[in-house]
């Protein structure tokens, strides 16, 4: 038998087996349930797929196969929502619901074939390949464009080796496969485990070392903030002065533009704003303000006429969605129908 197809065989199975051992303690670890078995199902995910691609190893004549097939197909989907996830965002259920029926359609053409047929659909097969190079697409695209937004700096740190060392991986993977197929080429092969292997290794070592900081519980009560030093209190009094200045106001304010107006060093208000004000993004902080706003406007009688939409833009949203979306994670509600209940009494004095 080929030495390097054995070789590969060894890295895809050492890169299972790290896969699993970081799962088993991300999985006892502490994180929130949703963070801590979204991680667990990517590791196992991404695991399932080396073992059921390994040359040397006759998956397929286990009767296991099917679930580990299944695993491998998830991955993509698996990375998607840890994604999602790990970077603070809100999975849209259509977008999800969508990913999950295409995997399963998918899925049972692949045992339909394998058991039956002996011919994978064409179909079946571009769409699998389709649905993968989107969903890795669009968890790099998460990773980069929101990395001005985050203001911890080991997760934006994390952003990048995740674009470079699980993103690009991934989409290298999806690439090759809907290329050249299923055709065991031994270097290609050998050259995927091993820099699947380092992806891996990578990747542990991160998510182990840092985990309080990425695999955080955000709905665990705040700590207590530290005293500001001498510097840091006048750097958020000029804060607050721009604050009460209604610089959030402005449309597309990112922390850049926010630490140019103040005249002072990005990293310095970013860290201000996370490790002594407890903000996690910049959009957070933003919408702390805005929305405090937008409360006392829309429970304003003499502004009852004043469309939603109006008051979005004039607080600084570029569109009625994120900022329907920030007001009903902060009251429950939208911003209509908070307006509705706030000027109830008023209409029945």
């Amino acid at each position: 038998m080929d030495r390097m197809l054995l070789i590969d065989t060894a890295l895809r199975l050492l890169s299972a087996g790290q896969l699993m051992l970081i799962a088993l303690v991300i999985g006892r670890g502490h994180a929130p349930r949703a963070i801590r078995w979204a991680t667990v199902l990517l590791l196992l995910c991404v695991a399932a797929y080396l073992a059921d691609v390994a040359p040397v190893i006759d998956v397929r004549s286990m009767k296991i196969w099917p679930v580990v097939q299944l695993g491998s197909q998830c991955s993509p989907l698996a990375l998607w929502v840890f994604a999602q996830l790990i970077f603070e965002r809100h999975i849209d259920r259509r977008l999800f619901a969508i990913a999950i029926a295409v995997t399963l359609a998918c899925w049972l053409n692949f045992l339909v074939a394998v058991y039956w047929t002996h011919r994978m659909p064409v179909t079946a097969d571009v769409t699998q390949h389709a649905l993968a190079f989107a969903l890795t697409v669009h968890a790099i695209w998460i990773a980069i464009t929101e990395r001005g937004d985050d203001l911890i700096e080991r997760r934006r740190a994390f952003r990048t080796g995740f674009v470079v060392v699980v993103g690009l991986q991934t989409l290298a993977v999806v690439v090759v496969e809907a290329v050249v197929g299923y055709v065991t080429i031994p270097w290609l092969m050998l050259l995927q485990s091993g820099s699947t292997l380092v992806a891996v290794l990578a990747f542990g070592a991160v998510l182990l070392s840092s985990n309080a900081e990425l695999l955080f519980d955000a709905d665990a009560p705040a700590p207590p903030l530290p005293s500001l030093s001498p510097a840091e209190n006048v750097l958020k009094q000029q804060l607050d002065a721009a604050m009460a200045d209604h610089v959030y106001r402005e449309p597309g304010l990112s922390i850049g533009v926010l630490a140019a107006k103040l005249g002072v060093p990005e990293h310095r208000l970013r860290a201000l704003i996370n490790q002594r004000l407890g903000y996690r993004n910049f959009s957070d902080f933003l919408n702390s303000h805005r929305i405090a706003d937008a409360r006392e406007w829309l429970r304003d009688p003499a502004r009852v006429a004043l469309p939603v939409l109006t008051i979005a833009m004039d607080l600084g949203y570029g569109s009625l969605a994120p900022f329907n979306r920030a007001f009903r994670d902060t009251t429950g509600q939208t911003p209509t129908d908070w307006r509705r209940t706030a000027l109830a009494g008023f209409e029945n004095s």
